[in-house]
Parts: C-alpha cells; structure tokens; sequence
C-alpha cells in the first residue's frame, strides 16, 4: 500500500484527535516500518488494519466508521494533490465511472508498483451508479468513505446501498442513486 494512504491518515487523526494520539498509536502499534512513511513509500496493507483497529480502541468508534471518515478525509487530500483528475468531470458519477479506466491507468504511471481495488462499473441510469470493489485488502469501508467524498465534492446527494457479496469482504457491491 503506497505510503500516502499512511501520512493522510496519519495527519486526519493529528487533525480530529490531537498529535498525541499519533505518537501513542505509534508507539504501541509496533509496526514493521516503526510508523515511518514517506508518501511514495509501498508499505504492507496489514499495518494499516493496525493502526485503525487501536485507534478504534482508542477512541471508541468502530472501525468501519474510522474507515469511512478517512475516505471522506482521503478525497479531499486527493482534490489537493490531484486537481486535474477531479476537474475533467463535471459530475460526481462521471469521475467514479472513470476510476477503473482513467484515474487507475494514471496512478499507476505515477506509482507502478501501487495496489489499487479494481471496480467495476455500471450505470443502468443517469441516477443510478453500481460499483463492483474488488480487492484482497478488503478497505471497502474506505471505498464507501471515498464515494461520499465525491459525491460532497461535487454538491450532490444520493443513497448508498453497500453490500458483502464475499464474506471476507474483498468483493462489495456499491449501489449508489441519486436524489
């Protein structure tokens, strides 16, 4: 997992919680980077269920919630540092229908060796958006957080409906429409 997904969730708790709580979860997480990020780093996805399973010990918000708040928090970082992709779309389902074919192809250019979920995509209506997540890191929650991210970003409101189609939930179907 690149290490921008570290140092963004790293600042979001100094940001909500205080750099306190940075340095304890640091400190007692005993991970295998130390808590070391750079944000072109690759670090092992695992360590990241780490620190959000104390923080949610720490602070007594579940996981899922921890998850979803950092994908909300992730698409603003991402609005910052790449513009350029949230501004080709004009509308929030367009920039989630070009995740998979566009956003994805890009990231890849700037990171080769980046882990990215593969979605994919379906619009049955011009309301109406249906995301497939696929990905062993099982971050759907992240995911969900992501996709509301866009959806405030772009000043639109919609349901969504997350559904485990795997257990383990490494495969999640998003049913998003619009209201």
């Amino acid at each position: 997992m690149k290490g921008i997904v570290f140092t963004e969730f790293l600042e979001m708790i100094e940001d909500k919680f205080g750099y306190a709580l940075v340095d304890q979860l640091l400190d007692e997480s005993d991970l295998p980077s130390g808590g070391i990020y750079t944000a072109i780093g690759t670090y092992d996805h695992a360590e990241m269920g780490t620190l959000v399973r104390i923080l949610s010990e720490k602070t007594n918000i579940a996981e899922a919630d921890l998850l979803r708040s950092y994908g909300q928090y992730m698409f603003s970082a991402f609005t910052r540092s790449y513009r350029p992709f949230v501004d080709r779309a004009s509308s929030a389902f367009e920039l989630l229908n070009s995740v998979q074919h566009y956003i994805h192809v890009e990231v890849r250019k700037l990171y080769p060796d980046a882990e990215l979920p593969h979605f994919t995509i379906d619009q049955p209506s011009s309301n109406h958006l249906r995301m497939l997540y696929t990905s062993e890191r099982k971050l759907s929650d992240f995911a969900h957080g992501l996709i509301e991210g866009c959806l405030a970003n772009f000043g639109e409101t919609a349901t969504i409906v997350k559904t485990n189609l795997v257990e383990d939930g490494s495969q999640v179907l998003f049913d998003i429409v619009k209201v």
